[in-house]
């Protein structure tokens, strides 16, 4: 059977999602807002993670001049522990253009849609077809890893000329009727069925065209190249308090990152990467000195966090410390505070830094 038949791979699809389908908040409406917010959150972030961010989110902010109207603050606040900050950041500056731009209102076409900060290929594609039936592709890791074992791929899925391969591939079977059911079917086949590891092949409604299962070969579907080894780097952090008081109503200082670098806007314990030869208070105070241009003393260690992010590993090495001398500016860090335990929900932080937070609570407060 040819695989590329259109006819016979839609109507298996919609017919298995007309079967039983997920329900997922999003899919509650098709209001384009909504439909865009979820679709962002859902960027490499698994939907498990994503819903109680997403009801939060539609409580707060349940519409674009809602979140128009929000400071950046509240945005990252409530995006805080959901990671890749600059999703948030995105949807945030996106909302500011389809407010001046666009009358408030999310544009229908791909080429519009791409136009917005944060939205690229596969996600403007995606709020085109289901928010406004718009019949254009998509293509995820998932409906990557489907396709490649539908035809049984053995180029790198990795290289352009590939890529280009799947999108010629994925355009040629969207349907003119109901273009975003299909793209979404396609998205949890791949979730429910086509998985990486163990493909519930038995359950998929493609298995009797799919090449890769013909062939045994769907583990080895799709090729990627092998992972590099991912750097590992010591982190110093300094809890850096007014005075030499430490208690839970003494107030020490947090830094906003710079917008435009990774974890932009959120805020930390200041501090930075540990350079050769150095220790871990000589790296804290030269950091602090790039910084904010203070001199500060360097106590005893609070916690060590480990922590992974998409390319590196950190180990995070909080430490005390107290102001010596000069004024705090901002050389290195967006803005500055003084606060005390009780205000740090006001900010937010990134997951490395809440568990800082979690040990100073547990030493002042239990």
């Amino acid at each position: 059977m040819n695989i590329l038949n259109q006819e016979t791979i839609v109507s298996s699809l919609l017919r298995w999602w007309d079967e039983g389908h997920a329900m997922l908040p999003w899919r509650e409406n098709r209001d384009p807002y909504a439909i865009w917010v979820s679709e962002i959150m859902l960027q490499q972030t698994q939907i498990a993670t994503v819903i109680p961010y997403y009801e939060r989110w539609m409580k707060r902010l349940p519409t674009i001049i809602a979140l128009y109207q929000a400071s950046l603050d509240d945005v990252l606040k409530l995006w805080e522990g959901l990671g890749y900050y600059s999703r948030a950041r995105n949807l945030h500056a996106a909302a500011q253009i389809v407010i001046r731009d666009y009358g408030g209102k999310l544009p229908h076409t791909v080429a519009e849609l791409k136009k917005l900060p944060g939205i690229g290929p596969y996600t403007a594609g995606a709020i085109a077809s289901i928010a406004f039936d718009q019949p254009v592709p998509v293509l995820d890791g998932n409906i990557i890893r489907l396709f490649s074992r539908l035809i049984d791929l053995a180029d790198d899925v990795t290289a352009t000329a590939t890529k280009r391969q799947l999108w010629r591939l994925a355009a040629s079977l969207v349907p003119e009727r109901r273009p975003g059911v299909y793209n979404q079917a396609l998205m949890e086949l791949g979730q429910e069925c086509c998985r990486p590891v163990v493909p519930q092949c038995s359950r998929c409604p493609l298995e009797a065209i799919c090449l890769a299962r013909q062939r045994g070969t769907e583990q080895q579907r799709p090729v990627r190249p092998p992972r590099k080894r991912i750097p590992h780097y010591d982190v110093v952090a300094g809890i850096i308090w007014r005075g030499e008081e430490r208690s839970a109503s003494a107030p020490f200082m947090i830094a906003q990152r710079p917008l435009d670098g990774l974890l932009g806007g959120l805020w930390e314990f200041p501090g930075g990467k540990q350079e050769a030869g150095e220790s871990l208070q000589q790296t804290l105070r030269r950091e602090i000195r790039e910084e904010l241009a203070i001199d500060i003393a360097v106590g005893q260690q609070l916690t060590i966090v480990k922590h992974a992010y998409t390319h590196f590993r950190i180990t995070l090495h909080a430490l005390h410390a107290h102001l010596v001398s000069g004024a705090p500016q901002h050389v290195g860090v967006a803005d500055h505070a003084w606060v005390t335990l009780t205000d740090l929900d006001n900010y937010a932080f990134a997951t490395a830094d809440r568990q800082i937070i979690a040990a100073l609570r547990t030493s002042f407060l239990a």
